[in-house]
């Protein structure tokens, strides 16, 4: 009975921001802290797992199917405090026996210890960090790192027996030329990864990056473009399959947790600056780690926004994230959840294929060609345009 019960629920991502990080680096631009002074990790973990257990009883119709320690550096953080949080999330909520669990980590930071001690708590999934092979490169960029550290820590990750192994890479990085990118992945694909995540830099305003732009050889749009049209060509000649814009892995191996964001699965994200999407509602947490650990000490609000997403707004997230992936959209899935017509976006669509940027496969689904990604927010923008002037079926 409980096995049937299980089987009813609703699946549940959990995501843990962990704010910390050795240094900065120079292009990012997500919510972390550097500054010896402010890395109360106590004060963290309290707040967190506090969270987490006034959390739990608000999704007892719910099994978490994935959990994702993202930052920030998880693994700055310390394999006991990863095990804390850990227990505490299978404490208040029903965790299933196959959950994927993960946890992102830069090469310097992993240890044997680390990772016997995750390993034993019940992290099965490692998401590396490593951008690039050239440590001059990596200097740059502020990453803390050099290449040869992120081999030796593939190497200890696999001596640990974690068998989904994802790695970061980034091109149109300062002073990178096209044969530089491909000489990347070609050492990268030697080692091996389970899983690809390969994403083009982008120099937002206020990194440390943007201001110092100028001075390096920053590769333009076209560069780019090459450089991500190459990457899906080698990657599908060694058995990487592409599932999403950015994303690629071997058979079965796709990121289960990154695929809820896209098809439109609830999460629950816990820690400053994390994001959920639960009950019908979207919501984040403040940007500020001490306001994080008052509000929560306090019983105050630590809420930065709360917004109901209405049915026709889920219908152009619909667009929006499933276009990100191979797998697309279904015309008639969309009709009947949405009880909006196909058919003037499809009108957008076939003129996509006639140009090389959209496909249709056997059963009517919609997706985007590699050359289609790139041109994405653009496509998107046309159909949500349409969409937004589509009157619902009467």
């Amino acid at each position: 009975m409980a096995l049937l019960q299980r089987k009813n629920k609703i699946p549940l991502g959990i995501y843990v921001h962990v704010p910390f990080c050795k240094s900065k680096c120079q292009y990012c631009d997500f919510y972390s802290i550097s500054s010896k002074k402010e890395l109360d990790f106590d004060g963290y973990l309290e707040a967190v797992c506090t969270h987490i257990k006034e959390a739990g009883p608000q999704s007892p119709n719910h099994i978490v199917d994935t959990i994702y320690f993202g930052g920030g550096t998880p693994s700055f953080l310390g394999g006991e405090g990863m095990a804390a949080i850990l227990t505490a999330i299978r404490k208040s909520f029903d965790v299933s026996p196959t959950a994927e669990i993960t946890f992102e980590a830069n090469p310097d930071s992993v240890t044997d210890r680390l990772l016997r001690r995750l390993r034993s708590e019940g992290f099965n999934r490692v998401s590396l960090g490593i951008q690039c092979d050239s440590d001059d490169i990596l200097k740059k960029l502020g990453r803390p790192h050099t290449y040869q550290e992120a081999v030796a820590a593939v190497q200890k990750i696999r001596k640990h027996r974690f068998h989904n192994l994802s790695v970061d890479l980034m091109y149109g990085l300062p002073s990178q030329r096209l044969q530089d990118w491909e000489k990347t992945l070609r050492n990268v694909l030697k080692l091996k990864p389970d899983h690809i995540s390969c994403y083009g830099l982008k120099v937002e305003e206020g990194t440390p990056l943007y201001e110092c732009r100028d001075f390096y050889n920053m590769a333009d749009d076209d560069t780019q473009a090459d450089m991500y049209l190459r990457a899906v060509q080698i990657l599908k000649e060694h058995g990487y399959r592409q599932y999403e814009i950015s994303n690629f892995c071997r058979k079965g191996l796709v990121s289960r947790h990154n695929l809820k964001y896209w098809t439109g699965g609830e999460y629950l994200g816990f820690g400053p600056d994390a994001s959920s999407d639960f009950g019908g509602n979207r919501f984040a947490f403040i940007r500020d780690l001490n306001g994080y650990i008052d509000g929560i000490r306090s019983g105050g609000t630590v809420l930065r926004e709360l917004q109901e997403i209405s049915p026709r707004e889920r219908a152009g997230e619909y667009l929006m994230m499933r276009l990100r992936t191979v797998s697309g959209i279904d015309p008639v899935k969309y009709e009947k959840k949405y009880l909006l017509p196909f058919a003037p976006l499809e009108k957008v669509l076939w003129d996509c294929k006639e140009r090389g940027l959209a496909d249709q496969t056997f059963d009517g689904r919609w997706h985007l060609t590699p050359e289609g990604f790139l041109l994405s927010n653009t496509i998107i923008s046309d159909l949500l345009l349409i969409q937004e002037k589509t009157n619902p079926f009467t």
